[in-house]
């Protein structure tokens, strides 16, 4: 069994809805610390009371992180143990929680983690891709900007990565995430809504059929969202491009048979152009 030293702050992942999701090791260490930081006292208390937990706790959260940290540290350095807890999931990721730990860590103190649910790896696992993510790897993106433009250049530039991508989102914007992402066409997006809770929802779209998805029922704007856009296909080699471009040039001028080859087979434009200059001099 794993030692609990004093003077550690310790990273406790909690459920992000089935309170059942807890992990026993996580019981274990809430009843053993001095007190519990949390995101939110009034979102933390309902899961402590559950399992008969009531320590002290502290309020951490992205408005006071920093200046919390400060508290935090003389706490540990008095030789207690604390507790750090989200509201749901697993803290530091996408929650708060980062900037303590980097300020305890500054500190010259010890910092635990103690792993459980999160709704990155939950929605991962759903999602079929095989090994973690394909093998071309994922990326966590987390919550894309909330701003019309800065949002649609986010999804832009997820455009040209070919591998696995998260992405969460809150109910109130998962319409306009949904609409924007339709310019990703037929690139496969797995849909996890409200994950672990009594109305989970996971289903696999094409990316341009999210919103007529989202819009089939009523209740499936509600609750929290966490989405894996699936990895791209990866685009042909030059010799499937000239390929295709020796059919296209036989029946359509030179730059509209570049063009549509480029979008066929994702080999690059100007190497296309090259290539069609070629063989109509050959």
């Amino acid at each position: 069994m794993q030692h609990y030293p004093e003077s550690a702050l310790y990273v406790v992942a909690t459920p992000i809805g089935n309170l059942a999701d807890i992990s026993l090791r996580a019981l274990q260490v809430l009843q053993l610390v001095d007190a519990i930081a949390c995101e939110d006292k009034r979102h933390s208390q309902p899961l402590l009371r559950q399992y008969g937990i009531d320590k002290p706790l502290l309020a951490v959260h992205e408005h006071n992180e920093a200046q919390a940290a400060g508290l935090v540290i003389e706490r540990l350095q008095r030789g207690e143990r604390v507790a750090y807890v989200s509201d749901a999931g697993t803290p530091a990721v996408s929650d708060p929680g980062a900037r303590l730990v980097a300020a305890v860590r500054a500190a010259g103190l010890a910092v635990m983690p103690l792993p459980g649910a999160s709704s990155v790896t939950t929605v991962l696992s759903v999602a079929g891709l095989g090994s973690p993510g394909g093998e071309t790897g994922f990326v966590f993106a987390g919550f894309l900007p909330s701003k019309a433009g800065e949002r649609d250049q986010a999804i832009a530039d997820l455009q040209t990565d070919r591998r696995a991508i998260v992405i969460l989102e809150a109910p109130h914007r998962i319409e306009a995430l949904a609409r924007a992402m339709a310019v990703l066409g037929e690139r496969l997006v797995t849909v996890g809504r409200e994950l672990t809770k009594q109305f989970e929802e996971i289903a696999t779209v094409p990316a341009q059929g999210f919103a007529a998805w989202l819009a089939a029922g009523p209740q499936r704007t509600r609750g929290e969202f966490a989405l894996v856009l699936h990895p791209s296909s990866a685009p042909e080699s030059a010799e499937d491009g000239t390929r295709v471009l020796q059919l296209l040039l036989a029946e359509l001028p030179l730059k509209t048979a570049v063009k549509l080859a480029a979008d066929i087979t994702g080999v690059g434009r100007n190497e296309l152009y090259e290539t069609a200059l070629k063989l109509k001099n050959a």
